[in-house]
């Protein structure tokens, strides 16, 4: 049986058999493979059995895209050994091969391509001459007490520090939460009394303090952080330590160095890979003073190994915020310059309608109707853009309740049937027995609006234009199918139906329909999907989830 391994991500570490013909990946737990990964989309992609006994996989139009291999897809056929590549999650197509030996390909094979062959254990289990568990390389890490050297101690213990810091580093996405466990981490190998995290502002330069922590059992009451230290580290950019803060004639004139009785201090930059970003400053006061010394250099060379790491998060968080920004901005741009195309067209017809009502004024009633129903007709347009923006834009969770969708599809053709009559077009309606299935009425009900007058609108030219709807249960799914005989859409272009602001009907479109329509049936855990071929018409299919009753 083919299933998908994830290699990387949150979910890493997870097998999933796929076993239905048609499964769907992505966030939403409606999805037949729910991940955790905040960078999938709600339904990132679908992969669908083929006659061979292989699987298909469709990007869903996701917001990240999806890549095979380290090329972007959109449709391919996939073979086992294929890595799959969606947000931050990497998954592996495979084949189960019983007792078999079985071969996995790593990616597009070079021209000297290795290949990595699994084989049975127990063809070699003479040749295994010791056994050791997965985590057996860090548990030095965890218990370094455990060490019977004291230096090894000393050194295991940084280790320690350094492999929970790289730990955090990973999986801590937040900047304040991050910087707080990594001076957790500090002060339990330097004995500290205080840690503070300050970050410089990138607009004004001005340190600004990010997260504070203080050793269980240290004098309580205000941290206050040396600026006189903090300064010299950054312009230096080299970490210091002060064995005497008080006496060293560098820092004593420092108000905060007398006033708080400041005995030792470590400071070190956080210098990442373009600049500095801020110091970590840690201190023991006066109340703790002893004759040994607390900090040593190991300690600041500590702080210096986790200071950098801690900086390089704090560049890699600014970086992607100033990314997500652009593509924000980007995303507006864009939107800007094609709603301002359609609005264009759209003031058009208000205007010519507006001078048709105009020139009716004089006595000519015709020419003042005509003028007034373009004028309407505009309106109802504009109606039209702003509904389906606000569809499209806003993320919502349907308003589900148990719906007869035979009646509903009934009175979706009714509102269509007579336009489309007008025009020469035959609307049939070919129903099956459905149970009351849970939707959102209001939701599906726009959505087949949308792909029912998107096929009429489709057959202008067409010889005996006809629109069939039909209703089915299959695959735990109930289906609205609205089949036309028109020209039907080139494969290239398939995927670009579902893409906002693309329109096959010029000014008459918004070109959100069907994006909206997808989003709605996405939204309740189903799809919109689409068969077509150039001249054999087009075969739309609105896939609404259905668990059966007890």
């Amino acid at each position: 049986m083919a299933k998908l391994i994830v290699l990387a991500g949150p979910d890493a570490g997870a097998q999933f058999p796929l076993a239905d013909p048609r499964v769907t990946v992505g966030r939403h737990s409606s999805n037949t493979l729910p991940l955790q990964d905040h960078r999938v989309s709600r339904k990132h992609l679908e992969l669908r059995t083929t006659a061979a006994g292989g699987h298909q996989l469709f990007d869903l139009q996701s917001g990240n895209g999806t890549t095979v291999n380290g090329r972007h897809v959109q449709v391919i056929d996939l073979r086992p050994g294929d890595q799959i590549a969606l947000g931050d999650t990497v998954l592996l197509y495979a084949i189960d091969g019983g007792d078999a030996a079985s071969s996995v390909s790593l990616g597009p094979p070079p021209p000297d391509a290795t290949r990595l062959v699994l084989q049975s254990t127990s063809e070699y289990p003479s040749a295994i001459v010791r056994r050791v568990t997965a985590d057996a390389g860090c548990l030095a890490f965890r218990r370094p007490a455990a060490v019977p050297s004291e230096w090894h101690r000393g050194r295991l213990a940084s280790l320690a520090v350094m492999y929970e810091a790289s730990a955090a580093v990973s999986r801590i996405a937040d900047v304040d939460e991050l910087l707080a466990r990594l001076l957790d981490l500090i002060l339990k190998t330097t004995e500290a009394d205080h840690g503070c995290a300050l970050l410089l502002d990138p607009e004004s330069g001005v340190l600004e303090p990010r997260a504070m922590t203080s050793r269980a059992g240290a004098a309580g009451g205000e941290f206050v952080v040396s600026r006189t230290i903090a300064d010299h580290v950054l312009k230096s950019g080299e970490g210091v330590l002060v064995g005497d803060a008080a006496g060293d004639a560098r820092f004593s004139g420092g108000a905060s160095v007398t006033r708080h009785r400041l005995r030792e201090v470590i400071c070190v930059p956080l210098a990442g890979r373009h600049g500095t970003v801020g110091v970590i400053f840690l201190d023991t006061t006066a109340d703790t003073f002893a004759a040994e010394t607390t900090f040593t250099e190991d300690h600041l060379t500590l702080a210096v190994a986790v200071a950098h790491q801690a900086a390089i998060a704090v560049e890699d968080a600014r970086h992607s915020a100033q990314l997500v920004q652009a593509e924000r901005l980007a995303a507006v741009g864009q939107t800007i310059a094609a709603m301002s195309h359609h609005i264009k067209n759209i003031m058009q017809g208000v205007r010519f309608g507006s001078d048709m009502v105009r020139m009716g004024l004089n006595d000519d009633r015709d020419l003042l109707v005509k003028g007034w129903r373009l004028v309407e007709k505009n309106q109802g347009k504009i109606d039209d853009l702003i509904l389906d923006m606000l569809s499209y834009s806003k993320e919502r969770e349907p308003a589900l309740e148990r719906v007869d969708l035979l009646a509903l599809a009934a009175e979706v053709i009714d509102i269509v049937r007579g336009r489309a009559e007008r025009s020469g077009i035959a609307v049939e309606w070919q129903p099956t027995t459905l149970p009351l299935i849970t939707c959102d009425p209001d939701g599906i009900h726009r959505a087949l609006l949308n792909i029912l007058s998107n096929a009429v609108d489709a057959l202008g030219e067409t010889d005996d234009p006809r629109v069939v709807v039909t209703t089915a249960l299959a695959d735990g799914f109930a289906e609205l199918v609205v089949a036309d005989n028109g020209p039907g859409v080139p494969a290239a272009r398939v995927a670009d139906l579902f893409k906002p602001f693309v329109s096959t009907k010029g000014s008459r479109g918004t070109g959100l329909g069907l994006p909206v329509s997808r989003k709605i049936l996405q939204e309740h855990g189903g799809d919109v999907t689409v068969e077509s071929e150039p001249g054999r018409g087009a075969t739309f299919r609105l896939r609404i989830p259905h668990l059966s009753q007890e």
